[in-house]
């Protein structure tokens, strides 16, 4: 029997940490959707064109390090906002969400477009400078020389692309349950989570 959680929000909100905490608290399978959208950037960057890329994109291409770059990042938000990118990409997001099992999918359009009668909906949100500082953080470690004005500068700029994009704008469902990690540890949020996927499934 298939259950669905459509978990969105954006970027450095805590939503891909929360998504495969709760897959893996529930034995759910687990997509990180934005994976797709930087695996078609990655190509664009090496040269392919947008759609062909998003048509041709195999499950290999999605076990690559290099999409966890900035470079990549903002590649895959620019190949978003285009709407035969998106198309090519909602057969494989949606036949991952009916898989026997229960899956959790996480992006910026799940719940409104992609799996409109999911089971449960969360938009997982935090502030523009808390979300900048994580990212900070986390690109620091991985040993990039990267100032924080830079990152903040970056994540207000997606953000505004994100949600003003004419396919499929990052908004929260209109019944999706709001989680904001702004002043929650790694383990509340998750524990948060995980009770609404919980109260839903009695």
């Amino acid at each position: 029997m298939s259950f669905t959680v459509a978990i969105d929000g954006p970027a450095a909100a805590g939503k891909g940490t929360v998504s495969k905490a709760v897959a893996a608290h529930f034995g759910f399978a687990h997509l990180d959707t934005g994976l797709l959208y930087r695996a078609v950037g990655a190509k664009v960057i090496a040269g392919a064109a947008p759609v062909a890329a998003a048509l041709a994109l195999d499950p290999v291409d999605l076990e690559n390090d290099a999409l966890r770059t900035p470079e990549v990042a903002q590649a895959a938000s620019e190949v978003a906002v285009i709407p035969e990118v998106r198309e090519a990409l909602v057969a494989f997001q949606r036949s991952f969400a009916a898989r026997a099992g229960g899956a959790v999918l996480d992006g910026r359009d799940i719940g409104t477009v992609i799996c409109p009668k999911a089971d449960v909906k969360l938009f997982v949100t935090a502030s523009a400078a808390c979300r900048a500082e994580r990212r900070f953080q986390e690109l620091v470690a991985k040993g990039l020389d990267v100032r924080f004005e830079t990152v903040l500068a970056d994540v207000k700029e997606r953000d505004a692309r994100d949600s003003t994009r004419a396919a499929a704008p990052l908004v929260p469902a209109e019944d999706a349950v709001m989680l904001d990690t702004s002043d929650l540890t790694v383990a509340q949020a998750i524990a948060a989570a995980v009770d609404v996927v919980a109260a839903a499934r009695r």
